[in-house]
C-alpha cells in the first residue's frame, strides 16, 4: 500500500533542477541528499509544463511502481485533469503531431489491457528459457568483438563503449528482431540522436527516419517472412489486425531495438568502469566465474544506467510516505535513490559483488518494479554477465587510459551513461 499513517513531512520549497550540473555529475550523492529531505520532493524536468514529484526512498519507490492508482498514461486520470508531461517534453524537442504517437504510445506508456496485450505479443521472446538458448550466440559475438579490440586501438588506447559495449547488444537485439546487418550502424547513429538534448533538430529527425525505415522493413519482410520477431509481429498484424495496429507494429520495433541495446550498452560500460576502479571486486569475480549473476545484480544497483522511471500520474488522491499526491499529479520514481537507500542496503556506497544472495530475485530496482518491470531484464543480465566476465578473462591487465574524474558522462536527467571509456588492453 502506498498510503502511510505516519506524519506528513513538509515539502521542500525550491524544486530540484534535474539539469543541475552537480546532480548530473554525482547523482548518488545528490539524490541521497534529496532522499533525506522528505519522502517526496518537487522537481523540474526540462521541457515539462509543470513540476513533478520525486520519490527517492526505497519503500516509496516500490510502492509507487506497484500501486495501480498510479498510471503511466495520463489519459487514465478521471476528468482529464492530468497534463501529459511526456507529450509536452517531446513537443519541446521538436516532435511533430505525425510522429508523436510512435514515441508516446509505446508499451512503456500504456497501462491495463493495452499494456498486457502488447506485452503478451513479445514476452515469449524474452523468457529466461529463450534467453538461455541465446547464450552460445551471445558468447560468440562477445568473443569476436574482444578479438577485434587490438585492431581498433589508437596509440594503444581503445574506446570500449564504441568498440564493445554498443556492438554486442545492438547485434543481439537486431538479430532477435530481424534488422538486417547493413542497417545496424545507422541504428547506432539514431540511438545517439534520440538521447541528445541538443535543440538542433537531430531528435525529431531521428524519430522520423526510424519510423520511415521500419515501415520500409515491414513491407520488405512481408514478402519473405522468417522466424524473427518482426516476422512474427507482421503475421499477427496481417492475420488479426485487432491485436496490433500498423502504428503499434512500427512502435514496437522502434522500442525493442532502442531499449534493447541502449541501456545494456551502458550497463556494460558502467560495469567496466566500476570494476576498473575496484580492483578487489574485479579480482573476486576473476577468481570465481560463477559469481557473474550476483555481480551483475550489484552493478545494476550500484551503477545502473537508468536512474529514474517514466512519470506516473495519480488517478486519485494518494499518500506517499505520508505526503499527499493529488489526482493528476505526476511522480517520478528515482531508482538510484532507492538503490542507495541505507535503510534497505547497508553501506550502499560500497560496491560488493556478493551482496545479492545467489538464486534469489533481485532486491534492487534497477530494472524497475511492478507491471512495468523491464521486459528484457533476463537478456540484459545475461549480456552483462557474458560481456564483463569474458572481458576480465580475455584482458586480465585491462587498465583505464584516463583518470576516473576525466570520464565524460552524457548530461541526461535520470540517466548514467558514459560518452567514452578509453582503456589500455595491457
Amino acid at each position: 500500500m502506498t498510503t502511510s499513517t505516519g506524519p506528513a513531512a513538509e515539502p521542500v520549497a525550491e524544486p530540484v533542477d534535474l539539469l543541475d550540473p552537480e546532480l548530473l555529475g554525482d547523482p548518488f550523492t545528490g539524490y541521497g541528499r534529496i532522499r533525506e529531505q522528505a519522502p517526496l520532493v518537487r522537481a523540474r524536468f526540462p521541457g515539462a509544463p509543470s513540476d513533478l514529484w520525486l520519490a527517492t526512498r526505497y519503500d516509496d519507490v516500490r510502492a509507487v511502481l506497484a500501486d495501480p492508482r498510479f498510471s503511466v498514461d495520463p489519459g487514465n486520470v478521471p476528468g482529464g485533469e492530468a497534463e501529459n508531461m511526456r507529450a509536452a517534453i517531446l513537443r519541446s524537442r521538436g516532435i511533430t503531431e505525425e510522429y508523436a504517437p510512435y514515441i508516446t504510445g509505446t508499451i512503456l506508456d500504456l497501462d491495463g489491457a493495452d499494456h498486457t496485450r502488447l506485452r503478451k505479443l513479445v514476452s515469449r521472446t524474452f523468457t529466461v528459457r529463450r534467453v538461455n538458448d541465446l547464450r552460445p550466440r551471445v558468447e560468440r559475438i562477445t568473443a569476436d568483438l574482444l578479438d577485434a579490440l587490438p585492431g581498433a586501438a589508437r596509440d594503444g588506447v581503445v574506446d570500449l563503449i564504441e568498440e564493445f559495449a554498443y556492438p554486442l547488444p545492438i547485434t543481439v537485439i537486431c538479430e532477435l528482431v530481424g534488422i538486417p546487418e547493413e542497417y545496424r550502424p545507422q541504428w547506432r547513429e539514431w540511438g545517439r540522436d534520440l538521447v541528445s538534448l541538443e535543440q538542433d533538430g537531430r531528435f525529431p529527425r531521428a524519430v522520423a527516419a526510424i519510423v520511415d525505415h521500419v515501415r520500409g522493413l515491414i513491407e520488405e519482410r512481408r514478402g519473405d517472412l522468417g522466424d524473427d520477431l518482426l516476422s512474427g509481429l507482421i503475421r499477427v498484424r496481417d492475420d488479426d489486425g485487432g491485436r496490433l495496429s500498423d502504428t503499434e507494429l512500427v512502435t514496437m520495433v522502434l522500442t525493442l531495438v532502442v531499449a534493447g541495446h541502449e541501456t545494456t550498452a551502458h550497463l556494460i560500460g558502467n560495469g567496466t568502469a566500476a570494476l576498473l576502479t575496484h580492483p578487489d571486486q574485479r579480482a573476486l569475480w576473476a577468481a570465481d566465474p560463477d559469481l557473474g549473476p550476483r555481480a551483475v545484480h550489484e552493478l545494476m544497483r550500484w551503477c545502473g544506467p537508468v536512474q529514474g522511471t517514466r512519470m506516473r500520474y495519480a488517478t486519485e488522491d494518494v499518500a506517499v510516505g505520508g505526503m499527499p499526491v493529488r489526482r493528476g499529479e505526476a511522480v517520478m520514481a528515482v531508482l538510484v535513490g532507492a538503490n542507495f537507500d541505507p535503510d534497505r542496503f547497508p553501506e550502499p556506497e560500497r560496491l560488493d559483488l556478493t551482496r545479492e544472495p545467489a538464486g534469489r530475485r533481485e532486491s534492487h530496482v534497477g530494472f524497475s518494479h511492478g507491471v512495468h518491470y523491464c521486459l528484457g531484464a533476463a537478456l540484459a543480465r545475461q549480456e552483462g554477465e557474458v560481456a564483463l566476465g569474458a572481458l576480465l578473462r580475455r584482458y586480465p591487465d585491462l587498465a583505464p587510459a584516463v583518470p576516473p574524474e576525466e570520464l565524460v558522462r552524457q548530461p541526461m536527467p535520470a540517466s548514467w551513461r558514459l560518452d567514452r571509456l578509453p582503456v589500455r588492453l595491457g
